[in-house]
């Protein structure tokens, strides 16, 4: 692990993952919206707002990943050190933020033709509110504290706790009574959604997550920026110091 801690190495990986990844996502989330809003049939029961789904599944999906993701870089920051999974962590708490607003939001605007209301204190609905609040408190905890370090360690600290709302999201329909439906996609036995639905959520979600890795490698690359400009600047306020020294 520690080989791919040094940030000039990261920075060279990341520069040649770039280009290609960032093809990657915008050709999947072009091809995506068109299946979605084009190519794909309205259900027959929800009409055309089952478009809303193409959406609104993959963020929820990206909105558990990024914060199982954040959970882990937080670890190895805690245990091993590492210096670049800290910056991976802060860097990632933003977008899985984004994620899992995006997520609250369509699935607002999908419930009420379904379910009659914006808002319902349903187990999912729940327990991703609460997954927004962990990213907002791990991203206000980390920046709380005049010492860095005291701030990186206790929002680490909230990320591993906090993980364990994700495998409640992920089963609470199981556990519970919910307006939502069961698992259709990842299930045994296969996708129970037909083929012409599941390309293009599919589709999004690959999008999805290429862009989480675009956008990570542009706020990670902003984060060593930062560092090191801040190093510079603390470097010259010594050196200045030191001239003024008797």
């Amino acid at each position: 692990m520690h080989r791919f801690a040094n940030p000039a190495r990261f920075l060279r990986i990341a520069s040649a993952l770039f280009p290609w990844v960032s093809v990657l996502c915008a050709l999947s989330l072009a091809a995506g919206l068109w299946f979605a809003l084009a190519a794909s049939p309205a259900d027959y029961q929800q009409g055309d707002s089952v478009r809303i789904m193409y959406v609104h599944v993959p963020a929820a999906w990206m909105g558990m990943f990024c914060y199982s993701a954040m959970a882990l870089f937080s670890a190895v920051a805690l245990i091993w050190k590492h210096p670049l999974a800290d910056l991976l962590a802060r860097a990632t708490a933003p977008i899985g933020a984004a994620f899992t607003f995006l997520c609250l939001v369509s699935g607002s605007l999908w419930g009420r033709p379904m379910w009659g209301t914006w808002w319902a204190w349903d187990a999912r609905l729940t327990s991703m509110l609460i997954l927004l609040f962990l990213y907002l408190g791990y991203m206000a905890l980390a920046d709380a504290f005049d010492d860095p370090e005291r701030g990186r360690k206790s929002a680490a600290i909230l990320a591993l706790v906090g993980f364990v709302n994700v495998p409640v999201i992920k089963w609470s329909v199981d556990w519970w009574n919910t307006l939502h439906q069961p698992a259709s996609v990842i299930k045994r036995g296969g996708p129970a959604i037909d083929s012409s639905m599941l390309l293009p959520l599919l589709l999004m979600a690959i999008g999805f997550q290429l862009y989480y890795v675009v956008v990570l490698i542009l706020r990670v690359r902003a984060e060593i920026a930062e560092a090191k400009i801040r190093t510079l600047r603390l470097a010259a306020i010594h050196a200045a110091g030191g001239d003024d020294s008797p």
